[in-house]
Formats: structure tokens, C-alpha cells, sequence
């Protein structure tokens, strides 16, 4: 049976310090993102999921982020390097967390950089968005630790958005979905649906047709349900002031060895 566990990280105090890239930097309550949070990880497991919850950084401003620290790819781990020299202490907590957990963990060394929202998974299909925060060399590290357990490593250029997953992710039957003024390249992928909203394009597969997603995609909503899913929305909007979407607020493992 695959498994359904889940990392989270609680927000630190420090949250509204967090990196901006792309976006106008906006005030952070913080306190409300924390109510956000809990929400959000009470979704998860209504839909059946474990969370496992990081222990927290309280140093690093973006470290609820957690899903930039680690890839996963069946059991195994490769803990990231990010192109954002602050952020490279966040994957401490992270590491213990994946070791206590089974999976055989692998790191990403200088000079590769990689963040973990730069990795898109549909099924062996590994996508690899190469831009701000991950490196050719990191690109290489990727393809060289899951390359040998049948994964197929695509690089994919970023350069309007931060992360390869601030602009698609995938539906369970492995549609892409984005949003195309935030896409480099469209033509990459081989079954691609465009979303009306920036945020429609973060979805996590809870399981079924069910798909997490924020609240600020109405539209996408809307279209997701009439092709037969069942959104399940969520309010993150301190997290997207920071560039965070639904994705990068946790990591899925799906694949764990009983």
C-alpha cells in the first residue's frame, strides 16, 4: 500500500523576514499564517494523512517552506543545497526526520544548488526546473541519485517565477496544469491543461479526485470540478505574500518501504 505521510513545519516567528523574489514584499501577520498553517495541516489529514511534523528553525524565516529541503523518490531522500545561501540550514531538521523515517538519504554538494520546489514527479518522470535557486550541477546530482532507480531527470527552464512548481504541478492522471505567463516552457510537457489563476496551478493530490488548493483559485476551482476532481480549498494568503503555494508547505512521501 503507498504510503500517506506528510513533513510539516511549523512557521517560525521570524516568518515575515522570509525571501521575496518575484513579488512586492506585502506585511505578514504572522499570527494569522499560523492559523493558516493549522488549517492547511488539518486538511491533510482529514484526507488521510499522516503529518510528521519538522522540528522547527526557529532562525530561518522561510523554513515552513519545507518541501524546498528534500526530494524524494520512492524511499530515498536527497536533501537539497538551496541557491539561497540563508536558507541551507533549514535541511538539519530535515535530514533526522526522513533517517527516522526509513528512507536512505543523499545530499546535494557544492556546487550544486537545488531547492525542492524546482522538482516536479509524475510517476518515473523527473522534472527539474533549472533558474534561480537550482544549478546545472544541482541538475546532475539529481539525475545522478534517482537516475539508477528508473527515474527519467527533464530539466526545465525557470525564469519567471521562483520555482519550477510556482508555475505547474500535476492531476492524478499526470496533466500538467499551469499558468502560461508564468511558464518558460509550455512545450516540455506532453499533456498540459492552462489554468485561469497564478494559484491555480499548485494542486497536492490528497488521494481519489480530491486535490488541495488554495483558496485564492476560484476559477481553476470551478474548472477542476467539471472535469470530474474535487477541490478541496484551503486560505494560505500569508504564505503567498511569501511566494508560497500548497505544495511547498509540506512534503508527500508516497513511497515509503513498509
Amino acid at each position: 500500500m503507498p504510503s500517506k505521510k506528510a513533513l510539516v513545519r511549523r512557521p517560525a516567528a521570524c516568518l515575515a523576514e522570509g525571501l521575496v523574489t518575484h513579488v512586492e514584499r506585502e506585511e505578514v501577520d504572522v499570527d494569522l499564517a499560523v492559523r493558516q498553517w493549522e488549517a492547511y495541516t488539518e486538511a491533510l489529514r482529514a484526507h488521510g494523512w499522516e503529518t510528521v511534523e519538522v522540528d522547527p528553525a526557529g532562525d530561518c524565516p522561510d523554513s515552513v517552506f519545507v518541501e524546498d529541503t528534500v526530494v524524494m523518490f520512492r524511499n530515498v531522500a536527497l536533501i537539497a543545497r538551496s541557491g539561497a545561501e540563508s536558507r541551507r540550514a533549514e535541511t538539519l531538521g530535515v535530514e533526522e526526520a526522513v533517517a527516522s523515517l526509513g528512507c536512505s538519504v543523499n545530499w546535494v554538494w557544492e556546487p550544486g544548488t537545488l531547492d525542492g520546489g524546482d522538482v516536479l514527479k509524475i510517476g518515473d518522470t523527473v522534472y527539474v526546473g533549472r533558474g534561480g535557486r537550482t544549478n546545472a550541477a544541482g541538475v546532475r546530482q539529481v539525475r545522478a541519485v534517482f537516475g539508477p532507480l528508473g527515474a527519467r531527470v527533464v530539466a526545465v527552464p525557470v525564469a519567471k517565477v521562483l520555482h519550477l512548481k510556482s508555475a505547474v504541478t500535476a492531476l492524478p492522471d499526470g496533466t500538467i496544469v499551469g499558468h502560461v505567463p508564468h511558464m518558460d516552457a509550455p512545450s516540455l510537457f506532453p499533456r498540459f491543461l492552462p489554468v485561469p489563476e497564478p494559484s491555480g496551478a499548485h494542486v497536492v493530490c490528497l488521494g481519489g479526485d480530491k486535490l488541495l488548493m488554495a483558496a485564492s483559485a476560484p476559477k481553476t476551482a470551478e474548472l477542476f470540478a467539471d472535469l470530474g476532481y474535487e477541490p478541496v480549498p484551503v486560505d494560505i494568503g500569508e504564505f503567498e505574500k511569501l511566494e508560497g503555494c500548497v505544495t511547498c508547505l509540506s512534503v508527500r512521501l508516497r513511497d515509503l518501504y513498509a
